[in-house]
């Protein structure tokens, strides 16, 4: 796996692994159910992965929105494709909602609706809750 994969925590934020992309949880959730779509190769460019990458992608953006709109009934999904710190090839996937999502005792509210996401104001998980929030995610995954 890439540097920047690895920085999302993975292995242990694996949700879903296919041929060329990663589905892992993003331990800073900037909403509720926050992902990391990352591929899996060493590109750091979009245009740098091939045509079978871009074709698979298509298949898990449906299987990552099925599986987020059973989790946490978004209103909106932003992908970010930033790519300034992390440079290797990835998406940040952030289910957005008008108002705020309950999880294991903790509110998550969308401080940006209905705006920009506001990645400043994540809420970091700890090991037990990304344990078990990647097991529901992995139960309900497709």
């Amino acid at each position: 796996m890439n540097p920047t994969i690895e920085k999302f925590g993975y292995p242990a934020t694996l949700i879903k692994e296919y041929e060329h992309w990663v589905v892992l949880l993003r331990p800073a959730q900037v909403t509720f159910g926050s992902l990391v779509l990352a591929a899996k190769s060493g590109a750091t460019a979009y245009s740098e992965l091939p045509p079978e990458a871009f074709a698979e992608q298509a298949m898990v953006i449906v299987a990552v929105e099925d599986a987020l709109k059973r989790l946490t009934r978004y209103d909106r999904i932003n992908y970010l494709m930033l790519m300034m710190v992390d440079p290797n090839v990835h998406f940040h996937v952030i289910p957005r909602y008008s108002e705020a999502r309950s999880w294991n005792g903790r509110e998550f509210p969308d401080l940006g609706w209905p705006g920009a996401p506001r990645l400043d104001s994540a809420l970091k998980l700890r090991d037990p809750e990304i344990a078990s929030l990647c097991n529901e995610l992995i139960c309900i995954f497709r």
